[in-house]
């Protein structure tokens, strides 16, 4: 019984898991950070160099996150990793920052008048909330 609820459970999470990575990367096309980032510095010939770095990167990041190995990095390289991911966050929130007015759009179509800016900022003080949580409150 415990194999059985074992591949169960296995089956449950790797599905979570492949739906979840979807739904990022389709986000992250929908934004077209790649072709923007691509189509802002010129290297357009690139692209699918970016594309297989960001599917690289997600294989691995989870890869770390799921077996928690420990890989004995340098203060030199951290510092560049974390420049790298901030300029990659960046872009993200500013690809994203130009997809807003989404909002504008989404409150029309269901007779939303007051309260958008709210929703707006509900969602900023959640994303700080849960990555204060993640980061001081919760270290593991």
């Amino acid at each position: 019984m415990t194999l059985i609820k074992g591949a169960f459970l296995l089956g449950i999470g790797f599905s979570g898991g492949v739906i979840v990575a979807a739904g990022l990367y389709a986000f992250i096309t929908l934004l077209q950070v790649v072709q923007r980032l691509a189509a802002r510095t010129g290297t357009a010939n690139q692209i699918d160099f970016y594309e297989d770095s960001i599917m690289v990167g997600g294989i691995l990041g989870n890869l770390v996150s799921i077996f928690e190995f420990r890989i004995p990095f340098t203060i030199l390289f951290l510092t560049i990793y974390g420049f790298f991911s901030g300029i990659f966050v960046g872009c993200f929130a500013i690809a994203l920052a130009e997809v807003i007015d989404v909002f504008p759009a989404i409150s029309r179509r269901i007779s939303i008048k007051m309260g958008v800016s709210f929703l707006v900022l509900c969602i900023a003080l959640g994303k700080g909330v849960g990555a204060f949580y993640q980061l001081v409150v919760n270290r593991g």
